[in-house]
């Protein structure tokens, strides 16, 4: 039977680096992905669009991160707080 590998996330900036204030892996999409909109909502509210983007990623069975997709709360201005689609 293959072994069960949970996967990791992470968030990164819009330019593919690690986010500068939420890099740490995060043990779920969802988890991941409310720290993004809680960010994005209240400490990131005030940046630009660029600086305020976010992608998250997945480490992929090999070790290497693949980006899955953008929260698009952090991709709208003023970063308010919606959905993820």
């Amino acid at each position: 039977m293959p072994k069960l590998v949970r996967s990791l996330y992470r968030l990164i900036a819009l330019d593919g680096s690690p986010h500068p204030v939420l890099d740490a892996p995060y043990e779920s999409m969802d988890a991941a992905e409310a720290a993004a909109q809680s960010w994005c909502s209240g400490q990131g509210r005030d940046l630009s669009l660029q600086q305020r983007g976010i992608g998250l990623e997945v480490q992929t069975s090999c070790g290497a991160w693949r980006t899955i997709r953008y929260p698009q709360a952090c991709l709208r201005d003023g970063g308010e707080h919606s959905p993820v689609h």
